[in-house]
């Protein structure tokens, strides 16, 4: 399994409205068709999952993991449908 990571998180690009406007940071893409974002927290926050739900929707990756290593372990699985995401063009063209 080829885990991709640079420095401990992976840049993502963002795009809005069809334009490139800027990066994100995730902690972990796996084979390029899943993040991994990790938290060591109490528990997981709506925050949390905002934030994790936009790194999805910023990217052309469609699942994503949520682990928490807080006092009790917490694991989330979300899936966004590139078709609900708009306009991808941005990202062939970089």
């Amino acid at each position: 399994m080829y885990i991709g990571c640079t420095e401990g998180e992976d840049k993502c690009d963002v795009c809005y409205d069809g334009k490139h406007v800027g990066e994100s940071c995730t902690d972990i893409v796996v084979n390029n068709c899943t993040i991994v974002e990790l938290k060591a927290a109490r528990q997981l926050i709506a925050d949390h999952e905002v934030q994790f739900l936009n790194h999805l929707k910023a990217t052309n990756i469609e699942v994503g993991l949520l682990l928490n290593f807080g006092p009790q372990a917490q694991l989330k699985r979300k899936f966004y449908d590139n078709d609900r995401k708009g306009s991808r063009e941005w990202i062939a063209t970089g």
